[in-house]
């Protein structure tokens, strides 16, 4: 009886382990099935970038950091930059432009508008190899525009009022204690006018059109898909699947393979730009120009 036992011991030994840890294996399973790539995808190497651009340009910074590997990395062989977005804070917004314009000189890129590329989110796609633009989506609106808010008459009604110390005499710009005076007026105008300027002229380098079109293709107008193509602001109308065989057909791939987006990344993302979003809507108090 004893040699039985022994003969039988890994056996048993086995499966009290299992019965014992029964909940901590089927938890390491489940994140296992989870999060472990799954397909052919996972066995060969990616060689097709696929980065999305959604909602409002204001903090970019996971955005540029998969610019930059794309960049960095010799497996990849092209990029589709996909954009939804209203535009958004003027310095992300050139940011993405200038990762897309480096990117591009080492790889093509393709920037499809699946929604709404309009202001700083066109701005960023300016200098892709082609953009293809959804025929249901809608593109332009190349203009900038810096809001404040007049709080006055409520501080007045709740008995609250402001006291301020400050040195120069445009340092109370934007104040929302009272309505902006015609010199604060005048110098946010001569910031606004300045950046619209640079807008425009970028677009116009990118996109070989002439700066004396300006009111024409900028002026902050908004096109359908075949307006913005009849005006030079893409380059043809397409559907996800088109935009994505013009990348394969650009980049030369024998057999695309594509990237995709860890799931747990997607939503920490998601995430941190509704947070984002909520944090600037309710609490941001600085003046700033948008695009």
């Amino acid at each position: 009886m004893e040699g039985l036992k022994k003969l039988f011991l890994p056996i048993t030994s086995t499966i009290n382990y299992i019965q014992n840890h029964f909940k901590a294996m089927l938890f390491l399973l489940l994140l296992f099935l989870l999060f472990y790539p799954s397909g052919k995808d996972s066995i060969e190497t990616t060689n097709l970038q696929h980065i999305k651009l959604y909602g409002p340009i204001m903090d970019v910074t996971q955005t540029l950091e998969q610019l930059n590997k794309a960049y960095d990395s010799d497996n990849i062989k092209g990029v589709l930059f996909e954009v939804s977005s209203p535009g958004g804070a003027v310095s992300p917004s050139i940011e993405l432009m200038y990762a897309l314009k480096r990117l591009k000189e080492k790889k093509p890129v393709v920037v499809y508008a699946s929604g709404t590329m309009a202001s700083g989110s066109y701005y960023a796609s300016i200098y892709a190899d082609k953009i293809i633009a959804n025929p249901g989506s809608m593109v332009g609106s190349i203009g900038v525009i810096m809001q404040g808010t007049n709080l006055s008459e409520i501080m007045k009604k709740v008995g609250i009022s402001t006291q301020t110390v400050s040195a120069g005499k445009y340092k109370q710009l934007g104040t929302s204690s009272r309505e902006w005076l015609p010199f604060e007026k005048d110098e946010l105008n001569k910031v606004i006018q300045g950046t619209y300027k640079m807008f425009v002229s970028d677009v116009a380098k990118a996109r070989k059109l002439d700066v004396k079109d300006a009111p024409k293709f900028a002026n902050a107008h908004i096109f359908t898909a075949s307006q913005a193509k009849d005006i030079g602001l893409v380059d043809e109308l397409g559907v996800m699947y088109d935009a994505k065989k013009e990348l394969v057909k650009m980049s030369e791939v024998k057999t695309p393979i594509w990237s995709k987006e860890d799931k747990f990344d997607k939503f920490i993302k998601k995430l941190t730009q509704s947070t984002s979003l909520l944090l600037n809507s309710y609490f941001s108090t600085s003046l700033q120009a948008k695009l």
